[in-house]
């Protein structure tokens, strides 16, 4: 069995998720946002309360809200820490990006591997799929729990929203083809996990999500 635990972390309140197998205890941070002492304290004291083994660190993709924490994660526990290619350029202008939003950010060390749909990695016996969701970003994936219907969804599907596209690399056409043809083919009672907001779910989405059914 998964358990999964939610932060809300940093001034653009990004969802951080740490997942892991409640037997062997192993685990992935998916997007660390702690953006100062206080917050990376918070993930401290959770992973060593919980006598957590930290196997992994997974960024759905490369914007500077889901990256704030790399740098500390990697340092603190050496995960071994995973991409999308296609966001490199996004890693590699973090300070760029923080810049932009007059926030600071400590650089990212450089990924250990690139997720491709074939990526395995082994939380306990449990091993997702990862799902190529481009539009959002060129390289965005999502991280899909088969056996526990869970979906973690980065910032491409949201509670009745999805994610902007007019940032760069962004492009809507592409976004919504991702969540059709790879998301919307999920089992209707898939729990999603986004980025930023509540959970939903694959039929809550289907049915009630007004920019897929505009």
């Amino acid at each position: 069995m998964m358990d999964l635990h939610k932060f809300i972390f940093s001034p653009f309140s990004e969802n951080t998720y740490i997942i892991w197998d409640n037997i062997k205890q192993d685990a992935a941070i998916i997007d660390p946002g702690c953006y100062n002492e206080n917050e990376e304290n918070q993930l401290d004291s959770f992973i060593v309360s919980n006598g957590l083994n930290i196997k992994y660190l997974i960024n759905t993709h490369c914007h500077i809200d889901h990256i704030f924490g790399n740098a500390y994660v990697k340092k603190q526990y050496n995960p071994i820490f995973l991409i999308p290619e296609l966001d490199l350029p996004l890693l590699k202008m973090g300070i760029e990006q923080a810049k932009m939003y007059g926030v600071e950010l400590k650089p990212s060390p450089e990924p250990d591997e690139f997720l491709t749909e074939n990526t395995v990695i082994n939380l306990g016996d449990n091993s997702p799929k990862f799902l190529f969701t481009p539009g959002h970003t060129p390289g965005e994936y999502c991280i899909y729990f088969e056996k526990e219907k869970i979906c973690i969804t980065g910032d491409v599907l949201f509670f009745e929203s999805i994610g902007r596209t007019d940032l760069w690399g962004g492009n809507f056409d592409t976004l919504i083809s991702s969540i059709k043809n790879k998301l919307f083919t999920l089992t209707d009672d898939t729990i999603v996990y986004p980025g930023h907001g509540d959970k939903t779910s694959i039929g809550y989405e289907k049915e009630n999500n007004p920019f897929i059914n505009q």
